[in-house]
């Protein structure tokens, strides 16, 4: 702990990053917080600073860190416009349950509140958003605050904390001794709950389980795997949560979300038991709150969640969990009497769901003619690629072939939004790429969904973040063409995208860049992409009317 010695507001905020562990930011620069830039110079060696190009890119990119890390990832923005661009980022990691922390540049306490340059109530605006928005006014108050923050950012449900720096905050000096390192909270379940629930387990004869959220660790994940496989217990996973099970057990069952396999939805309704660990239990999970209706699903529900104000928020559960995913599993292994043993017809009913899974997620082996066939490119992917290859992605139709067809197998290797949020895959593969560069990093992003990010193709090249980006270019906004054709069919509107050279755009900024025509072609591209040495961009041309994988235009 620093005592004794008179700092700047920037260099104490910077030493709190320091104590706590984070070892890289990403930022837009901004005059706004200039001390806190200084500052990181002299810490060069220890946090790396990487300079992005969209505040909305550095905030994704802060919070991919944070599901790649399980500690807050730091994005550094300057004032009002900055501030609003990153806000993606902010309710990305909101509803995906990140911890990460914000830092926005602002003016002056003594001109705050006549509208300055650039000025924003941050607390007003973030303030339904994160789980905490606040300005520090004093830089004593900077040790206290950031403690906080790191602390709340990791604890219960995990989520975004936004602070605002003032000008004058960060370039006052002052004498204030550092906090001690934060470390997150999380409940832990009560033994009677622990025995209600194997009550429950024990006279269930086609349970589910459902697993989704955060703070998920590698111990958390063993347990898991171990409770599944001895008592039988079919694993699916939620709305892009596929890496928190091994797709290859014997008993993992599948993922919900939209596309989800016809068969997994009706075994819901068959099921006698809903094992809700972690995950929100949301609206695209739920198929609009129709797999389970609220308030009282049919089937039986355990809910285990470390967040209060998330148990019995839309579904009032038989059995409501306060405790983290991690502490409840720890509990349950810690007691292996407490199940029993495991029913010749549970097991008929995991062996069942697993050929399910496999029926719906292997790819047919029919490759569309006359362009590149998604589910092929997926289905070579799973041969090509190394087990602890990180895929990323952002919104669109195009993701659910990735979804479907491609198999997890190791934690923490799929970066994607819950939250539906565009533009999000080429900033989290750069962030996968500072986290884990000996790694292969994937990125799928539709034509639209790549445009939203593609200037990040500098910040790659710059710092040698060697991602492979595939381009699905189907010239349009396809889920929303989907849509389009659904209420209003052959009234297209809005939706028709005319694109660049996706290849020769990525050359522009020293970018391995190649279009892709069809299947046949896609192996030896991804190859030469590998073997680039340089990010990559694989522009691959699509069949324009296959919307989804089971959707094509008339």
């Amino acid at each position: 702990m620093t005592s004794g010695i008179e700092r700047t507001g920037g260099r104490i905020l910077v030493d709190q990053l320091v104590l706590n562990g984070t070892d890289t930011a990403f930022c837009v620069p901004g005059e706004s917080y200039l001390p806190v830039l200084d500052a990181l110079y002299d810490v060069r060696e220890r946090v790396r600073l990487i300079t992005c190009r969209h505040e909305a890119s550095a905030a994704n990119m802060a919070e991919a860190y944070g599901k790649l890390t399980g500690r807050p990832g730091v994005a550094m923005v300057t004032r009002g416009p900055g501030a609003f661009h990153a806000s993606v980022g902010v309710h990305t990691a909101a509803q995906d349950s990140t911890p990460m922390i914000l830092f926005i540049g602002q003016v002056g306490t003594r001109w705050r509140g006549r509208e300055a340059f650039q000025e924003v109530d941050f607390e007003k605006v973030f303030g339904d958003v994160a789980k905490w928005a606040v300005q520090i006014d004093h830089a004593e108050r900077i040790p206290e605050i950031v403690g906080r923050a790191f602390t709340m950012a990791m604890s219960g449900r995990p989520g975004p904390v936004v602070i605002a720096l003032p000008e004058d905050v960060l370039s006052a000096c002052v004498t204030v001794g550092d906090a001690r390192p934060s470390r997150p909270l999380r409940p832990v379940p009560a033994p009677a709950d622990l025995n209600e629930f194997a009550a429950m387990l024990r006279a269930a004869e086609r349970p589910l389980l459902v697993v989704g959220g955060a703070g998920w660790s590698g111990r958390a994940r063993e347990h898991l795997h171990a409770l599944s496989a001895a008592h039988g217990l079919p694993v699916v996973s939620s709305f892009r949560r596929q890496d928190l099970f091994d797709n290859d057990a014997p008993t993992y069952a599948g993922t919900l979300g939209p596309g989800v396999n016809p068969e997994l939805a009706r075994r819901f309704a068959e099921s006698d038991l809903i094992v809700a660990l972690g995950t929100r239990l949301g609206e695209l999970p739920t198929a609009g709150y129709t797999l389970l209706e609220p308030p009282r699903p049919a089937q039986r529900l355990v809910h285990i969640h470390p967040g209060t104000e998330e148990l019995d928020r839309v579904y009032q559960a038989d059995l409501s969990i306060l405790s983290g995913s991690g502490e409840f599993l720890a509990a349950l292994t810690a007691r292996p009497a407490l199940l029993g043993g495991l029913g010749d017809r549970r097991r008929e009913w995991a062996a069942a769901m697993r050929r399910t899974y496999l029926g719906f997620s292997t790819w047919s082996g029919e490759a569309t003619a006359g362009h590149v066939d998604l589910g092929a490119a997926v289905d070579h992917l799973n041969q090509a690629l190394p087990a602890d290859a990180v895929i990323t992605n952002g919104a669109g139709n195009y993701t659910i072939w990735a979804h479907r067809h491609y198999r997890f197998t190791r934690p923490r290797t799929q970066l994607a939004p819950t939250s539906g949020a565009m533009g999000y895959g080429l900033p989290a593969g750069l962030a996968a790429k500072v986290v884990h560069p000996e790694r292969d990093v994937v990125v799928f992003a539709g034509d639209g969904c790549f445009l939203m990010a593609a200037t990040e193709l500098a910040t790659a090249v710059q710092y040698g973040l060697d991602v492979i980006v595939l381009v699905v270019n189907n010239g349009g906004y396809g889920t929303i063409r989907m849509h389009q054709e659904r209420r209003f069919p052959g009234r297209v509107s809005g939706t028709d995208l005319r694109n660049p050279d996706f290849a020769a755009f990525a050359e522009s900024f020293g970018a391995y860049g190649e279009r892709v025509r069809t299947t046949a072609d896609f192996p030896d591209a991804l190859d030469r992409a590998r073997k680039a040495g340089r990010p990559a961009v694989l522009e691959l041309l699509v069949d324009p009317k296959q919307l989804t994988p089971a959707m094509r235009l008339p």
